[in-house]
């Protein structure tokens, strides 16, 4: 059973999603690819979860980085979960490309290199954003492509963190 909330963000409202073993997904309100996962019977309800979840997002939102994660649950292809762990080690405040991330992704599977067309593909389906920073990845050039809550978003999570842009 999943279990769904609501959270009024300073850039629009997020849908929280948890089942027992943790958040299964944060989606900002009309974002790419919104509430992708998301099991057909679902109840609105506060859970230890969410209620984690709300509070680490009100620290976050408040302009400093929380010192505690929720319990996630993640699930997407064996791709796709390796993608999502490098999201997890970016820095607050920092920004790292897609092609930095194919790199590391490259290695890890011991090829000579790995595109970082495809990095985007599963960075652009994380269906736990904020949390599990996609915004902090961004183009070669340093551009703010690619994000599914939308570019301004991204900007302003960025800004937020005091992140710093150029690459």
């Amino acid at each position: 059973m999943q279990y769904i909330n609501h959270y009024p963000s300073p850039f629009g409202g997020i849908l929280l999603a948890a089942d027992e073993t943790g958040l299964s997904g944060l989606w900002f309100d009309g974002a790419k690819h919104y509430a992708a996962g998301l099991d057909p019977e679902q109840k609105e309800q506060d859970t230890p979860v969410l209620d984690q979840t709300k509070e680490w997002l009100t620290v976050y939102f408040s302009g400093k980085e929380p010192d505690f994660l929720p319990p996630l649950h993640m699930t997407g292809t064996p791709f796709q979960l390796a993608v999502w762990a490098i999201l997890q080690k970016i820095p607050y405040g920092k920004t790292v490309t897609y092609g930095e991330i194919a790199k590391e992704i490259a290695v890890q599977k011991g090829l000579s290199s790995m595109s970082a067309q495809a990095v985007g593909g599963a960075v652009g389906h994380n269906k736990i954003s904020i949390i599990v920073p996609c915004h902090r990845v961004i183009g070669a050039n340093g551009s703010l492509t690619g994000y599914a809550g939308g570019t301004g978003r991204k900007l302003a999570l960025l800004h937020l963190e005091k992140a710093v842009l150029h690459v």
